[in-house]
């Protein structure tokens, strides 16, 4: 049974160092034992013991571990060097496999989106700016709903990361800025607004002022 996520899914929804040390567990031949179950993915992970480890391919984060973090229904490194392991089948990572952005970078390349590159990128970011909703889940949910937003800006922040320098992809990040602030300011989700409005009007104040 092919799980229904695949290793973006893992990477976008797993912060930086448990995501690091589960790709390393999984590169050294930690994860053993691997078995595929009716629904279910089980395998015995060498970390500072052997822990026994399962998770289920249906539905990402469900699963179980015997190390401490696993006993707390946290999302070890355990179990997603588990998922790896499931989604990869033994390939190896590529570099770019194992590149997870928190925060956007420049990509130091200029040029255009090209038509198809453009219409991909467009609906990849809506699926992203999906991930971040209005709060209105009953308080129990609180942390899930917390990890819905961490991965949807994770997303974010390699598309942008992975943008040219252009007029064209400028305005398509002013479109997601624009995007991104209606939701923070009347879209229900619960943080704060960006304030970016007067620092952008700043640079290009500037910008017009140097020309002069």
């Amino acid at each position: 049974m092919k799980p229904s996520f695949d290793l973006n899914k893992i990477k976008f929804a797993t912060d930086q160092p448990t995501f690091d040390k589960a790709v390393d567990l999984y590169e050294k031949g930690k994860v053993t034992q691997f078995q595929e179950g009716i629904g279910a993915y089980s395998a015995v992970v060498l970390g500072t013991r052997p822990y026994r480890v399962s998770i289920e391919a249906r539905r990402f984060g469900l699963g179980n571990c015997e190390c401490y973090l696993g006993q707390q229904d946290t999302l070890c490194k355990h179990m997603i060097a588990l998922l790896i392991c499931a989604v990869m089948d033994g390939q190896k990572l590529t570099k770019e496999e194992k590149n997870r952005v928190d925060s956007p970078v420049s990509s130091g390349k200029r040029g255009e989106l090209s038509k198809e590159k453009l219409t991909q990128t467009k609906k990849a970011i809506t699926s992203a700016i999906s991930y971040i909703k209005p709060y209105n889940v009953p308080s129990r949910l609180w942390f899930s709903y917390q990890n819905s937003l961490d991965e949807g800006c994770a997303r974010l922040a390699k598309l942008v990361s992975d943008l040219p320098v252009s007029k064209q992809t400028a305005d398509l990040l002013i479109d997601l800025l624009l995007r991104l602030d209606k939701k923070l300011c009347t879209g229900g989700v619960d943080e704060t607004c960006f304030g970016w409005e007067e620092p952008l009007v700043k640079i290009v104040d500037e910008g017009l002022s140097s020309k002069q």
